[in-house]
């Protein structure tokens, strides 16, 4: 017979026993709940990223097909802009096709690839050009040599040639082509870099220009007027480059008008010493933008223009002229208009340019134009009184400097006289006489008519 605690035991036991499977269920429930539940989030968590992954690709996509389209926009557009700006600022180089849809590195990536390509080029055409100017500057000196060593035969020719007039007009003709063809040469020499080619002694102003003057087709419409004074001239050193850039500016103004236009050349001397050289012409002028590339180019800051930026066929007489300012130290301006409508240069010549020439011991040249001698006020003439007996005025002054006892002007009022020179014992003032036309072509005419019949006389004891 079993007690009765046996069963209470057992029903504990399977009670105890029923509430640890409870238990255990519960945990396991609980577990598979938070497992379900951490795999709902990795299962959203993996679509994030898929979608993340997704919209990335898509991201990637359209910037790889933008920056396609940019590195074939640089190619195709803004390369061969590139290109024409080195040769002309004028051409524009385009930007990008979506300026605000690219990166600032993509930009800085593009516009740096640019920037490397301007330097390669550069560097290659100034290697170019280096190679050509040295090739230019070669031959022109060369040739400069053989036309001044025909220009010293053909000057000795002319010394001793007693031929007829028509071939003395031949071998000045010839000698006149070989003055143009060594003006050619000189400049092209100069645009490589050369020195002018020719050493001169200290030379007068007015003769420094009427040689420039000479080496030009149409030099007889050129009217040179001269205010300065005989005995100025410029250093030896200068001499020539001036002489180079006046004919310049000269052969320009001849060229940019017309045939039955004349050409002014004014030589003054300012009140700070400095020589001015004005070339006026009576052309069409200077468009703003070819004025402004004529003064970039006649500066001294010209010494970086290629040959390739001189045009076709190159313009070559401001970039001589700029070089030839670079070196010696005058200054030439461009970009003022004529009274005429056309365009006046000025070529000024500094003090330290000049110099102070004896006329007597080298006096100037015959063809050289005489300076304008400036109009002298009348003297009022003294009262006989004062002019026999010397009374009637006060010792301490002139007899021009009295009142006169009649009005002298024709409306009845006294007119005001300048004071003249001190009169001198005996001696007359010299004045100045116009020179006659008509006088010197007879000077002339007797001269050529006697130098025919001396040739005339020669050709006729050769042929006898």
């Amino acid at each position: 017979m079993t007690s009765p605690s046996e069963p209470a035991l057992a029903l504990g036991a399977v009670t105890v026993v029923m509430a640890v499977v409870a238990l255990l269920l519960a945990l396991s429930r609980r577990k598979q709940v938070r497992r379900c539940r951490e795999m709902d989030a990795a299962l959203k968590s993996a679509e994030a990223r898929k979608r993340y992954a997704e919209s990335r690709t898509q991201d990637l996509e359209a910037h790889e097909e933008r920056f396609r389209a940019e590195v074939g926009h640089l190619v195709s557009a803004r390369l061969p802009a590139l290109a024409l700006n080195l040769i002309s600022s004028h051409h524009p180089i385009p930007g990008l096709l979506q300026e605000k849809a690219a990166g600032p590195e993509d930009a800085e990536l593009l516009d740096s690839v640019l920037t490397r390509v301007s330097e390669i080029v550069l560097k290659e055409r100034r290697r170019v050009d280096a190679a050509a100017r040295a090739a230019l500057r070669g031959a022109s000196q060369d040739s400069q040599a053989l036309s001044y060593r025909l220009q010293s035969e053909l000057d000795g020719l002319q010394r001793e040639f007693t031929g007829s007039r028509h071939l003395t007009h031949r071998m000045l003709a010839a000698d006149h082509l070989n003055e143009q063809n060594l003006r050619l040469i000189q400049r092209t020499a100069i645009v490589c870099g050369a020195w002018p080619g020719h050493v001169r002694k200290d030379t007068y102003v007015a003769e420094i220009v009427t040689g420039a003057s000479s080496r030009l087709r149409g030099f007889d419409r050129i009217k040179i007027n001269s205010r300065i004074a005989t005995n100025v001239g410029i250093v030896g050193r200068a001499a020539e480059p001036i002489a180079v850039a006046c004919a310049e500016l000269m052969a320009n103004a001849l060229e940019h008008s017309r045939d039955d236009l004349a050409v002014d050349v004014s030589l003054i001397q300012t009140g700070n010493g400095n020589v001015s050289i004005t070339v006026d012409d009576a052309g069409k002028g200077m468009t703003a933008e070819a004025a402004a590339r004529g003064v970039r180019l006649v500066s001294a800051d010209s010494q970086d223009v290629m040959l390739t930026e001189l045009g076709d066929p190159p313009s070559q007489g401001f970039v001589a002229i700029g070089r030839l300012v670079a070196d010696y130290g005058f200054h030439v301006s461009v970009d003022n208009p004529s009274p005429y409508g056309g365009v006046r240069a000025v070529v000024t010549i500094p003090p330290n340019l000049l110099a102070s020439i004896d006329e007597e011991a080298e006096p100037p040249s015959a063809m050289a134009p005489q300076p304008a001698v400036a109009p002298k006020a009348e003297r009022r003439p003294a009262t006989v009184a004062a002019s026999v007996t010397g009374h009637g005025t006060d010792p301490g002054t002139d007899a021009d400097d009295e009142k006169p006892s009649t009005p002298d002007g024709a409306d009845g009022l006294p007119q005001r006289r300048r004071r003249g020179p001190a009169a001198t014992s005996g001696l007359a003032a010299p004045t100045y006489r116009a020179p006659d036309p008509e006088r010197s072509l007879k000077a002339w005419s007797e001269f050529q008519d006697g130098l025919d019949s001396g040739r005339t006389g020669s050709d006729s004891e050769e042929t006898q």
